[in-house]
């Protein structure tokens, strides 16, 4: 069994239900969203960077060490994301969207899941949400019978 496969398979034991997951979906976005919106507002020593980037950047090789697929497909999607952030001038949107994002995580796991959230377990599992949600779509690894 390979990191990956073990990641996602203890992740998507806190996360069987359909309604979790498009709970998820969606709050997982607006998490990410939210948290390179507030980075982005934070420049890298007089450069054209802002934390946003180094984040994405940062999260983009640990991704590779897991799959390159899944990786790439992260990468595109933080890109997207840190795109429509810059175009968004006030962190304070950053700031409301990261917190419906965990709105939704929570009513995920209190209304259909009925558990806690699997990062309660293992902090990795907060960079594991992302790629779980884009390997259920393009099923880059099967995680389980569902």
């Amino acid at each position: 069994m390979t990191r990956l496969d073990a990641l996602l398979a203890d992740y998507g034991s806190y996360h069987r239900t359909r309604g979790n997951l498009v709970c998820h979906a969606v709050g997982v976005t607006l998490i990410v969203y939210g948290v390179l919106a507030m980075l982005g507002r934070i420049s890298l020593g007089g450069t054209s960077w802002t934390a946003a980037e180094a984040l994405i950047v940062v999260a983009f090789f640990f991704y590779l060490t897991l799959s390159v697929p899944l990786a790439l497909t992260m990468l595109a999607e933080s890109v997207a994301l840190d795109f429509v952030a810059h175009g968004v001038a006030d962190w304070r949107v950053g700031l409301a969207m990261f917190a419906v994002g965990w709105i939704f995580q929570g009513v995920g796991h209190a209304r259909y899941e009925k558990n806690a959230p699997a990062f309660f377990k293992n902090l990795l599992h907060l960079l594991v949400g992302p790629i779980f949600l884009w390997n259920e779509v393009l099923r880059v690894k099967r995680v389980g019978a569902r």
